[in-house]
């Protein structure tokens, strides 16, 4: 009897911090190299899609033609570890946000990290031109749907298409910025505010949409590519086997 196949640890911070370096380092080299937080969200859409999309069909688009895995070993091991902590909480039947199962996106308070350091430390540049809480989460969550669209075509029953639309609209939402008015700081607890509570709710919402968008399609199935037929020869044209034969006495006999 085989034993029992144990789930991979789930990512420590730690481990979130070599992520971090491994991709400080390959941006040396690239500076389209996005950071954790983008993976994290392009992660996130290829757990729920509808399609499994393969590792060398997904790391050039993410990280670059130059990318080699077998180079990263650690990187891509730990990525397979978040794949399968992310795939574990969206399968999981919770209920509420603030159940240990729920999926929670690795997304940074930048505006929050700053406001915390002393003014003279903050730099030139203005919150605002600074990315929202969980902005940059839901640029990579679009950034690969918009990558393989035709995984992402509507479904033919009309209400799989509307949650289907209700789900991606509701990330998309994150991808603007934050308008409200700061109330709290999701960088440190006495920090000073940086996220509206409007924020907030559109983050948790999010959380929901994935949540819908890993159901909607493993409820689906992988899409059924329609059978085209070529155009059948007329009986008294020559075969399309080459035996010098009208089709009528040959293959269409």
């Amino acid at each position: 009897m085989n034993a029992p196949t144990e789930s991979p640890p789930p990512l420590t911070p730690d481990d979130f911090d070599a992520q971090d370096a491994e991709l400080d380092a390959l941006r040396e080299q690239d500076e389209e190299v996005p950071q954790w937080e983008f993976c994290e969200g392009f992660l996130a859409a290829l757990v729920c899609a509808r399609r499994p999309v393969a590792p060398e069909e997904y790391w050039p688009v993410l990280l670059g033609d130059a990318f080699k895995p077998l180079e990263h070993m650690e990187f891509v091991w730990r990525w397979r570890r978040r794949w399968a902590e992310v795939a574990a909480a969206l399968d999981a039947p919770v209920e509420q946000l603030d159940d240990d199962r729920t999926y929670q996106p690795e997304a940074l308070d930048t505006r929050g990290a700053v406001l915390a350091l002393p003014e003279g430390e903050r730099g030139d540049t203005g919150l605002d031109a600074l990315p929202a809480y969980g902005q940059v989460w839901a640029l990579g969550f679009m950034y690969a749907v918009e990558t393989w669209p035709d995984d992402w075509q509507p479904p033919r029953d009309p209400d799989a298409a509307r949650m289907l639309d209700d789900a991606l609209s509701t990330i998309v939402v994150l991808t603007e910025d934050d308008r409200g008015t700061p109330a709290v700081s999701m960088f440190a607890e006495d920090g000073p505010p940086s996220v509206s509570e409007e924020r907030l709710d559109d983050f948790g919402a999010a959380i929901w949409a994935v949540y819908d968008l890993r159901q909607l399609w493993k409820s689906l199935g992988p899409r059924v590519e329609a059978v085209r037929k070529g155009t059948a020869p007329g009986r008294n044209d020559p075969c399309p086997c080459g035996s010098g034969k009208k089709y009528k006495k040959c293959h269409g006999a």
